[in-house]
């Protein structure tokens, strides 16, 4: 059940067997959106205990959660719509008790119960699962 990515657009975002693609197509590698955790570091720390059970919303096959485990957080539970990347993720990362993986679909949660987390970290689901909002931050960025 492969598709070709190359067809694909921002509307189909929102699509796991898109995302299911195209980690099948980077098998291996890594990609964080927009900033990496080093930049990002003085803004999570600030905002963000260590000890503070964290969320990080459409985790892909980014480093920002292991970077993060390395910089002494201590639990962070990692969703994303794609299968294929939380198998890679959950097989890379094994060995880490603090980074947990969840094939979970954001717009529904209910399997957590409210308050479950102290933290939410969301670097990009957001402008990817809805296009509009995606639309409106290019155009607020670049005008």
């Amino acid at each position: 059940m492969f598709r070709d990515v190359s067809s694909c657009n921002t509307y189909n975002y929102g699509d796991a067997l898109y995302w299911d693609a195209r980690y099948m197509q980077e098998q291996g590698g890594a990609f964080d959106w927009y900033q990496r955790y080093s930049s990002l570091r003085p803004f999570v720390r600030k905002f963000v205990p260590t000890s503070s059970r964290v969320l990080m919303v459409g985790c892909g096959n980014a480093l920002m959660s292991e970077d993060m485990v390395k910089d002494g957080y201590e639990d962070i539970m990692n969703i994303d719509i794609s299968s294929v990347a939380i198998e890679t993720m959950r097989r890379k990362y094994e060995y880490i008790p603090q980074l947990k993986y969840m094939q979970m679909d954001v717009r529904d949660m209910s399997f957590f119960p409210d308050e479950s987390f102290g933290n939410v970290i969301d670097k990009g689901m957001a402008l990817h699962m809805f296009p509009i909002l995606h639309t409106k931050f290019l155009t607020s960025i670049l005008s």
